[in-house]
């Protein structure tokens, strides 16, 4: 499991597969180490459930566990997963790049969202905003060293 830094710097600038439905396959993978993350710095064991036909959605169903605030990245999950499907049942249509970035924009969101409720508790009561975590001025990532 990589740590949600190396997540986050994979998206920036790691290598990524040509092949759409690969791509795709790496960004759903990327989103449930995110998860994974999220559980063990909570003290849990991920699990290999699958609910709705994604592990994703099972990890964030166990990671919501007594953390309502959580639920704010619920639906940014199931758009993984939507463009998950849109790739794998339209892989070969030429416009399928613009789906792909997407995907990686929604996992991107995801990334951020969880390092920050990583670093700040209450972000998500009200909204998904990360602003609490922007502006403070002596920002220091390290994600509780996950």
């Amino acid at each position: 499991m990589r740590s949600i830094a190396e997540i986050e710097q994979w998206l920036e600038t790691g290598e990524r597969s040509p092949d759409p439905l690969d791509h795709a396959a790496e960004l759903l993978e990327a989103s449930e180490e995110v998860l994974e993350n999220w559980i063990v710095a909570h003290g849990g064991t991920p699990t290999d459930e699958m609910r709705e036909g994604f592990r994703l959605l099972a990890l964030h169903r166990q990671g919501a566990k007594g953390d309502p605030s959580f639920n704010a990245c619920r639906e940014t999950c199931r758009e993984v997963a939507y463009h998950y499907n849109l790739v794998s049942m339209n892989a070969a249509d030429p416009g399928i790049a613009s789906t792909v970035a997407m995907m990686r924009l929604v996992t991107k969101h995801l990334v951020l969202f969880i390092g920050g409720k990583l670093q700040e508790a209450g972000l998500g009561d009200f909204c998904c905003s990360s602003r609490p975590i922007r502006s403070k001025p002596d920002r220091k990532v390290d994600y509780l060293g996950v």
